[in-house]
């Protein structure tokens, strides 16, 4: 009987899981035959989020160019590197295009074909169109998959998650919302992806709440508006009459902010330099552990300026005072307040200067007189923004923003640092494309955006829910319906997947924050005592070394590739060493 494999999960993940186990077949496991049972009732390869069936309205945040699926010699891994076409370059499209999902798919689908058509002859893939609900079985054992639709389980052994992002439970909050609701006949939507929502509910004309300002908020705006029969020209919205208006808001206020819209030139930040492996092992081998604010925040705040400084310095000496190398010198040896003294001393002008904490909070301390006034202001505020970040002249944001996943390819290490980092990550470096915040402008313009402000208070009572803000004192405004605009959280504890309950309730282990604790090294499941189970493994935005995607922009390191490859060479390896002593 030949090993067996069993990959929950045919996504983008899974799928890149596949391609690194054709990589490195020829050399760890070679000749020995492998049955690997793919389980999922979405599409291989597209997976639910990037499935072709979903509206061709919705597109990706990321520029074709910068999207693929394949290795090359910047991605720190011990196989191969099997080069392979970006999106644009397989779909032959501008690369500057922002595609739809439906393509974006089709590219992912051909992507997994590719990959199991690699695989060595005597490798077999089977799809199972339907959900794992559970897995059993000893440590040392063959497990069982139990699957929706079979009496019997798969056996394997081994078992690999690549379940992408899962629905939750509500929490207290959202529960109490939604009860509610429930009986004041309200509309509460909680959180969801956007293209799986049920939008019908929002009735023409009448206001919606809606708390979150991110990609899911844009998709929202865009099913609502375009989806319902709006069209724009040029720069003005021409309504059908089926929009509610959205009363949007959250923590920040504002949207995340525009995808960079010109192209990199020249030579890039030599990074990591303040937080790269030597840092991080100093980190781990604390016995005390460490502190994300207090030990890891200073030194990416560092990494980020040195990246953003060294651009400026690079390509832009006339907006600087002195010479490169003394202010290199002086900032490498500076705590932070002498490097505050520093870059006031060396970069004249404050829009020169990173200021990481006003990025992060651009309305702290901010007040409007009037809800009107605000919305004027925030307009304002997208449309700097949207100059900015198209304006070559502003390159060291560029830089930053290649400092950030130099900075998150090295956080991976540290496992779970908590949920601030990757929201701070998201609004910086994954926001929307410029021509969606030109709609968004459009649609404030036509009243059928509104802004709400930053701390957005939701309260339900006299029988509606009212939203207020700081940002503007004293206004509130109310609603019948409420959406909840983002991902639901990637919690074990929370999370509706059958299957990672029983994991944890067998035993699997979880972070302060809810993830799913990962041995680093190769993504194998650890259990309460800290050991890493011989026969499951995870990979994905509910473990605590989750990435910022399952693909990436090309040479900048894919983490998750990494990750990919260690895990395929893991796995090889114990199917390899099982097949050996079968024979012996």
């Amino acid at each position: 009987m030949k090993p067996t494999l069993v990959i929950v999960g045919a996504g983008p993940r899974g799928t890149g899981l596949i391609e690194r186990i054709a990589a490195n077949a020829p050399e760890l496991y070679a000749g020995s035959g492998l049955d690997i049972h793919l389980v999922d009732p979405h599409p291989p390869g597209a997976g639910r989020i990037w499935r072709e069936a979903q509206s061709p309205l919705l597109w990706m945040n990321s520029h074709a160019e910068d999207v693929t699926m394949f290795t090359d010699e910047t991605v720190n891994m011990d196989g191969p590197v099997r080069p392979g076409p970006t999106l644009h370059e397989w779909a032959a499209v501008d690369g500057r295009t922002f595609a739809d999902r439906q393509l974006q798919g089709a590219y992912l689908s051909w992507v997994h074909e590719q990959a199991v058509a690699a695989l060595p002859p005597d490798v077999t893939v089977h799809h199972h169109p339907c959900r794992a609900l559970r897995v059993s079985g000893p440590r040392e054992g063959r497990q069982q998959v139990w699957l929706e639709d079979r009496p019997r389980p798969l056996l394997a052994d081994l078992v690999v998650l690549a379940l992408g992002h899962l629905d939750a439970e509500l929490d207290q909050e959202q529960r109490e919302l939604a009860t509610y609701a429930h009986a004041h006949d309200l509309v509460h939507l909680p959180p969801d992806f956007t293209a799986d929502s049920d939008l019908s509910s929002l009735a023409p004309g009448d206001p919606v709440l809606v708390r979150g300002f991110g990609l899911a908020f844009v998709d929202l705006m865009v099913l609502l508006t375009e989806g319902r029969g709006g069209r724009y020209d040029g720069d003005t919205y021409v309504p059908s009459g089926q929009e509610p208006v959205l009363y949007v808001g959250s923590r920040r206020g504002v949207p995340y902010h525009s995808k960079i819209g010109y192209d990199w030139t020249g030579e890039r930040p030599p990074l990591p330099r303040f937080f790269g492996p030597a840092e991080v092992d100093g980190l781990l081998a604390r016995p005390d552990g460490f502190d994300f604010r207090r030990d890891v925040w200073p030194l990416i705040e560092k990494e980020l300026g040195f990246a953003h400084y060294h651009r400026l310095f690079s390509v832009h000496p006339e907006r600087t005072s002195i010479a490169w190398t003394d202010f290199e010198e002086k900032y490498a040896a500076g705590e932070a307040a002498e490097r505050e003294a520093l870059v006031a001393s060396a970069v004249s002008d404050p829009a020169d200067r990173l200021d990481l904490a006003a990025l992060d909070r651009p309305l702290d301390g901010v007040r409007y007189a009037s809800h009107e006034e605000f919305q004027e202001g925030l307009r304002g505020y997208i449309e700097e923004d949207l100059s900015r970040r198209h304006d070559p002249g502003n390159s060291p944001d560029l830089a930053v923003f290649l400092g950030l996943l130099s900075v998150y390819g090295q956080l991976i290490r540290l496992g779970d640092v908590g949920p601030w980092w990757h929201g701070f990550f998201s609004y910086l470096a994954s926001g929307p494309p410029g021509p969606r915040l030109r709609q968004m402008l459009a649609l404030s313009r036509a009243g059928v955006v509104r802004f709400v402000g930053a701390d957005m208070a939701v309260t339900a009572e006299d029988g509606v829910f009212r939203a207020s803000s700081a940002t503007v004192p004293g206004a509130t405004v109310e609603a019948r319906a409420l959406v909840e605009a983002r991902l639901p959280e990637p919690t074990v504890g929370r999370a509706l997947d059958p299957l990672l309950r029983e994991l944890h309730a067998d035993g699997a282990v979880e972070t302060p924050e809810g993830l799913l604790r990962v041995d680093r090294s190769d993504g194998r499941i650890l259990d309460r005592a800290g050991r890493p189970h011989p026969r499951r493994f995870a990979l994905g935005p509910y473990t605590d070394v989750r990435t910022p995607g399952a693909f990436t922009r090309p040479r900048t390191g894919g983490p998750a590739f990494r990750q990919n490859d260690a895990t395929a060479r893991a796995a090889l390896a114990f199917l390899r060493d099982l097949v050996c002593r079968a024979a012996a």
